[in-house]
């Protein structure tokens, strides 16, 4: 019987051109596809599965980032005899159809072939971002092993919000499926024969203490495994009277820390904190805030600190009281713009 691949090294939902084409963000992608193929390599996988959303924006994409985009393209060309490179919904310039994609010259380097049309080959299948009524397909899959970019009920977007049943695609249309690895979702979370593998690296504070992402590597009829990337980027939240108990532990190289101020000091010794913290630990961002203004954006001293727009905007969708709409979707619906 052939075999599709033998082993099979995949990653999913690095978005390129993230936080407004932030050159940091796409450092850390270009980091992590090198980790990437060196963890590959000692593993001897010949074959790389991407799950989708390479790219962030899907109507233009920046120039510098675009050079980003090709040369770690090119790396992986280099690296596998065979890439399967998924085209998400973050890669369509259309949410709905697959006509237009911001991947489409990946095709151009020889070992790479863009998947935005359905692979069944060799006991497995290797599924776009689904449009249309193509989810009704996936019901009449018989397969070992199913890659995919798919948008499940039941399953966390973040930590904080689970998808809802909108009347499509069902976790129980794949029960004929061996083992269904997707991307889409970027908490990494496991359901029956379903796992969303992860992204490779914590985004932002939607992610806060959740580091459980990176790659995952398959061998044929062997059980995956799961890499975290040591070097990964990290989101922290914690009281002040903790931070100050045992900062060795919080403060990691590469963190972004969001500090809640339980004590009674001063604005000079929370500048000094800061500074101190920010000198003797390779941290990216310390920001203090008032605990009980903590949901809104504060000037204190001269000194402003805020939620990310992501949580503002996720906090008031989530208030908004209506019979039309599902919190959730909206929620969703503002995530996938």
């Amino acid at each position: 019987m052939t075999q599709l691949f033998k082993k099979a090294a995949c990653f999913t939902d690095i978005h390129f051109g993230m936080k407004n084409n932030a050159r940091q963000h796409n450092i850390d992608c270009e980091n992590f596809v090198t980790w990437f193929i060196e963890q590959a390599k000692e593993r001897e996988c010949e074959t790389c599965i991407f799950l989708g959303d390479w790219h962030h924006q899907r109507s233009a994409i920046n120039i510098s980032t675009l050079n980003y985009s090709i040369s770690n393209l090119k790396k992986l060309n280099e690296a596998f005899e065979k890439v399967y490179f998924i085209v998400g919904n973050h890669d369509l310039f259309y949410r709905d159809k697959r006509e237009i994609s911001s991947v489409v010259f990946a095709n151009e380097l020889a070992n790479i072939k863009v998947v935005d049309e359905w692979i069944v080959e060799d006991e497995v299948a290797i599924i776009p971002w689904l449009v249309g009524d193509e989810w009704k397909q996936i019901k009449k899959m018989k397969c070992k092993y199913m890659f995919g970019h798919f948008e499940l009920p039941h399953f966390k977007m973040n930590a904080m919000v689970e998808m809802p049943d909108i009347g499509t695609i069902r976790s129980d249309h794949f029960k004929n499926v061996g083992q269904v690895f997707t991307g889409h979702f970027h908490k990494r979370q496991h359901s029956g024969n379903i796992s969303y593998i992860g992204n490779p690296f914590p985004h932002n504070f939607a992610d806060v203490w959740d580091d459980d992402r990176g790659a995952m590597f398959l061998e044929w009829d062997k059980k995956p495994e799961y890499k975290i990337w040591p070097d990964a980027p990290r989101y922290r939240s914690i009281n002040l009277s903790k931070l100050l108990e045992d900062p060795e532990t919080v403060l990691e190289p590469n963190s972004y820390i969001r500090v809640k101020v339980d004590l009674d000091i001063s604005y000079e010794e929370a500048n000094f904190i800061k500074e101190n913290f920010a000198q003797n630990y390779d941290i990216r961002d310390l920001s203090l805030i008032p605990q009980k203004k903590e949901e809104h954006a504060q000037e204190v001293e001269g000194e402003i600190h805020f939620e990310s727009v992501d949580q503002i905007v996720t906090n008031q969708l989530s208030k908004i009281e209506s019979d039309t709409f599902e919190n959730n979707v909206l929620i969703e619906i503002y995530h996938n713009l």
